[in-house]
């Protein structure tokens, strides 16, 4: 079993420890109350337990894949950054929203890129994390698949570059994570060909490749894609439904060097998630009881 903690593990510890101290505190009181009150108190202290085992990311089951060596630490970090404004929903030449060609590309990102770690920022008028940093693709590949327009008519708002400055400070937190590791960016979008909005710069600081994806014949929206390509210094390519992904999108087809072995994780953080969110949920239909039966006894004192 390996450990990747979502917060530096002395911060871990150390909220781990308040929490003891915490429920320690509250032992006591518990168990002098007698009837469910101690039950209560262990399903609590379990499930935080539970949540804190959750934050370090335990992983089982993994699975030695060749590859070539892209970083001193191994495994890229890969940031999807995706475009689901009012253009992501217009019909593509086979008729399906441009939306579900961005889908069917990053799933190719995903399988071309074994044992890499992927981020998901989507925007629209405001960017989002859609999925923070982590090699959990199991995970992550519903998430891709669920991915639809933001609702609204946007288009005339939206800023090709929105999503630069939550980009950026994904990089800098990877880069004090994951020392050594190459961060790769890739970008699906039309180019917000329809926006009046001011456009801004992609200045993120260097990455280590990746690709412009682009969507649509617009030649506004295909400056403004190059531009982004620019900014990011990757290559970018007009994409057409069932098209293969660019050989540069993919990964370096050259053998392993000297052997080297990368690992994919299987994380059971959601197994985790689960039992806890089940615990606490008992908790809850507990305290409405309590609070029912409370507001009985009012009435009936006031009567």
């Amino acid at each position: 079993m390996t450990f990747d903690p979502v917060l530096p593990p002395l911060v871990l510890a150390a909220v781990a420890a308040v929490l003891a101290i915490l429920r320690a505190l509250s032992v006591w009181p518990a168990i002098t109350a007698g009837g469910w009150a101690p039950l209560r108190w262990f399903l609590v202290t379990a499930a935080m337990a539970l949540l804190l085992v959750d934050a370090a990311r335990p992983a089982a089951g993994l699975r030695s894949e060749a590859r070539p060596p892209s970083s001193t630490r191994g495994g890229e970090n890969i940031y999807l950054v995706v475009d689901r404004s009012a253009d992501s929903a217009i019909p593509d030449v086979d008729g399906r929203p441009r939306i579900a060609g961005i889908r069917d590309d990053i799933q190719a990102v995903i399988e071309t890129n074994p044992g890499a770690r992927f981020a998901l920022i989507s925007f629209a008028d405001r960017p989002a994390v859609d999925w923070p940093l982590s090699a959990d693709t199991f995970s992550l590949r519903p998430v891709v698949s669920a991915l639809e327009p933001a609702p609204g008519d946007n288009a005339d708002q939206v800023n090709a570059s929105a999503a630069a400055t939550v980009l950026r400070y994904q990089l800098i937190s990877a880069a004090q994570q994951y020392p050594g590791s190459d961060s790769l960016v890739y970008y699906f979008g039309s180019g917000a060909p329809q926006s009046t909005a001011p456009q801004g710069q992609f200045d993120v600081g260097r990455i280590d490749g990746g690709q412009v994806f682009g969507y649509g014949s617009d030649v506004l929206g295909e400056q403004r894609l190059r531009g982004v390509a620019d900014d990011l210094g990757v290559g970018m390519s007009t994409r057409t439904p069932g098209q293969p992904l660019p050989t540069t999108a993919g990964p370096s087809e050259s053998p392993p060097a000297d052997g080297v072995v990368g690992e994919r994780r299987d994380e059971f953080y959601w197994l985790l998630t689960l039992v806890a969110s089940g615990l606490l949920l008992v908790e809850i239909g507990w305290s409405v009881r309590d609070v029912r039966r409370a507001r009985s006894t009012a009435r009936e004192v006031l009567t």
